[in-house]
C-alpha cells in the first residue's frame, strides 16, 4: 500500500471517530439550556424556575426497554429525595404519541412530572438526544452535573445530587 493511500485511510479513520464523537456522544450543555416543559397536565415549567434545586431531566420513551428497567430506580430515587429539594422532569420522546405516554404514566404510577416533547423543542435544546434513556443531571446553579446515556448509574446519580440536597427536617 502506498504512502498517500495509507494516509489517507487514516485520516478517513480519524474523521470518523470525530464525527461519533460529536455527533453520537454531544457534551451536555455546560449551564442547562432555558427551555419549557409542558406536562401532561398541561402546565408549564421552566428549569430557572427550579433553580437552588437539584434536577434530573430524564429522556425516555414507552417502547424503550432500558427506559422501563431503570423506571423503579427513578421512582425510588424521587420517593426519597424530592422531599430533601430533588427535582424530576421525565420527557417523553418526539415520536411517542401522548395517548400512550399518558397511559405508561397511569399504570406505573409516575409520581413526578411528566413532559411531553411533541415539537422536538426539549430535545433539542438539549443537544439533540439521539439515545434514550438519556439523563441530565442540573446542579442548583443550572450547571450541567452529568450528562448520561443508557441506564442510568443511580449509584453515582445519587453521589452527585446528594451534594445538593437540604438535611431531612432542615
Amino acid at each position: 500500500m502506498k504512502k498517500s493511500t495509507k494516509l489517507l485511510v487514516i485520516l478517513i479513520i480519524v474523521a470518523a471517530f470525530a464525527w461519533a464523537g460529536t455527533y453520537l456522544f454531544p457534551l451536555a450543555p455546560p449551564i442547562s439550556p432555558e427551555t419549557e416543559f409542558v406536562l401532561l397536565d398541561g402546565k408549564k415549567l421552566t428549569l430557572q424556575s427550579l433553580r437552588g434545586r437539584p434536577v434530573l431531566v430524564s429522556f425516555w420513551a414507552t417502547t424503550c426497554p432500558p427506559c422501563v428497567e431503570e423506571l423503579p430506580d427513578l421512582i425510588q430515587l424521587y420517593k426519597d429525595w424530592h422531599p430533601q429539594g430533588l427535582e424530576m422532569i421525565a420527557v417523553a420522546m418526539p415520536y411517542d404519541p401522548p395517548i400512550r405516554v399518558q397511559e405508561f404514566v397511569q399504570r406505573h404510577n409516575v409520581p413526578y412530572p411528566v413532559a411531553l416533547d411533541v415539537q422536538g423543542v426539549v430535545t433539542s435544546a438539549f443537544g439533540g438526544v439521539p439515545f434514550v434513556p438519556t439523563a441530565f443531571i442540573i446542579d442548583p446553579n443550572g450547571k450541567t452535573e452529568l450528562n448520561y446515556t443508557g441506564r442510568l448509574d443511580i449509584a453515582k446519580a445519587r453521589r452527585i445530587i446528594s451534594r445538593y440536597l437540604k438535611a431531612p427536617g432542615a
